[in-house]
């Protein structure tokens, strides 16, 4: 790992410290993975409560998490020494965010009908703190009707969910619903807590993020778009906000949740999106033109709907304006990251992108039935003025942590760059 890259962990890491986190543990074969994650908090300097349903005290003893966290663990809404000075209210109010991890189907259908019958809903109704949930469950659960309006329902209030993810599960199946690992789950609260603080080593930069694909009009109800789904600009969004950096998301039509912190400008066409990167980038020092932007648009967009009568028809198409190329032209000063969507010759294609476009640097990525689109992980391949790297298939919400290391390293590199010159000057 980078000087720079160390950096950034070290800074993510220390927001943690001293921030007052509860870690609920509920039940599920995932609760064994508790311990680890209340360890990686507490080694990171946050005050760690855990609070476990009766049910988790049938996976792993409230000893054990009470010997790692270094507080007695609270379980019972009827602890009489604990509950003489109304201690769910007062724990409740010491919370600045409440970790459930595993978060079982049942605690998400309790979570989404506001039931106050235990300690740990108590608690979520009674707290102002910020709620993140890491669901385990099996996949068919996850998959049901009624844990997808739960969600549905958490989502729109604001909770924030850690995976699941795909992969093996206890019942010797597999697909979504396993927990998501401690340590991915620590990353993310400090990243969130980083987002409250306004630190890491992007913090005091400006940055303007594009993402998904763009609409352009045939007529009132047809459109010409593109496969985008959005996920790599809006994992760029989240972790240049996570590195401290003010960001604005300039986005294309998509499904996904804005990152907390982040500015949407939402858009529909090319045009739409120029206009508002050329507004947003006048004062930025970063640009990241991750949207899947479109080369070509309907000559002509027709007023009325067109309606079906000739067996053939043709549409003439005209270029659209290259956004990223009118950033580089316009705003020389502003760091650039492209992206390169192709089907061939990926390295070739991708160092003459940069090339032609004077980016800083460039994201190359293949795209196909089996590429990039519509997934959740990607391979790229990545190219500046003197260097090349390989980031071989992760998820894009990993790759574009990497991506920011990388450029925090290339930022550190002009600035030394631009002091060695001044220096020479004098």
């Amino acid at each position: 790992m980078s000087a720079w890259a160390e950096l950034w962990v070290q800074c993510r890491m220390q927001t943690l410290s001293q921030r007052h986190i509860i870690v609920a543990v509920t039940g599920s074969i995932a609760a064994y993975k508790a311990p680890v994650l209340v360890r990686r908090l507490v080694e990171a300097g946050a005050d760690v409560q855990v609070v476990m349903t009766e049910a988790a005290k049938r996976f792993i003893t409230p000893m054990t998490l009470s010997a790692i966290s270094g507080h007695p663990v609270r379980h019972s809404l009827w602890d009489e020494d604990a509950e003489l000075n109304m201690g769910h209210i007062e724990l409740a109010r010491w919370a600045e965010l409440i970790v459930i991890a595993p978060a079982s189907a049942d605690t998400l259908a309790r979570l989404a009908h506001g039931r106050a019958d235990d300690l740990l809903s108590t608690l979520c109704l009674a707290t102002t703190a910020e709620l993140m949930v890491a669901p385990a469950m099996n996949h068919v659960m996850w998959a049901h009707p009624a844990t997808r309006d739960n969600v549905a329902r958490l989502v729109e209030r604001g909770v924030k969910f850690v995976g699941p993810d795909n992969g093996a599960l206890a019942e010797r199946e597999t697909g979504a619903g396993r927990m998501v690992e401690p340590e991915a789950i620590r990353d993310v609260v400090a990243e969130f807590f980083a987002e409250t603080r306004g630190s890491g080593p992007l913090a005091g930069h400006r940055v303007v993020v594009t993402a998904g694909p763009t609409r352009e009009s045939i007529d009132p109800v047809r459109f010409i778009t593109n496969h985008s789904s959005g996920r790599m600009g809006y994992a760029l969004a989240a972790a240049c906000r996570a590195a401290g950096a003010q960001v604005t998301l300039v986005s294309g039509p998509t499904s996904l949740a804005v990152p907390t912190g982040v500015t949407r400008v939402g858009v529909q066409s090319a045009a739409d999106m120029r206009a508002a990167v050329m507004s947003a980038v006048a004062d930025a020092d970063l640009f990241i033109g991750a949207a899947a932007v479109a080369d070509y648009r309907p000559a002509q967009s027709a007023a009325d709907k067109i309606k079906k009568t000739a067996e053939d028809a043709q549409l003439t198409l005209t270029r659209t304006r290259d956004i990223i190329a009118d950033v580089t032209a316009e705003y020389p000063g502003v760091f650039t990251l492209g992206f390169a969507a192709e089907t061939t010759d990926l390295e070739n294609a991708t160092r003459a992108k940069r090339e032609r476009k004077k980016l800083s640097m460039i994201a190359g990525n293949l795209v196909g039935p089996e590429h990039a689109f519509g997934r959740d992980d990607n391979s790229l391949f990545v190219v500046w003025e003197d260097g090349e790297r390989h980031l071989p298939q992760d998820s894009k919400q990993a790759l574009a942590r990497t991506l920011v290391e990388m450029i925090v390293e290339r930022l550190a590199d002009e600035r030394a760059t631009s002091n060695t010159d001044s220096q020479e000057q004098i």
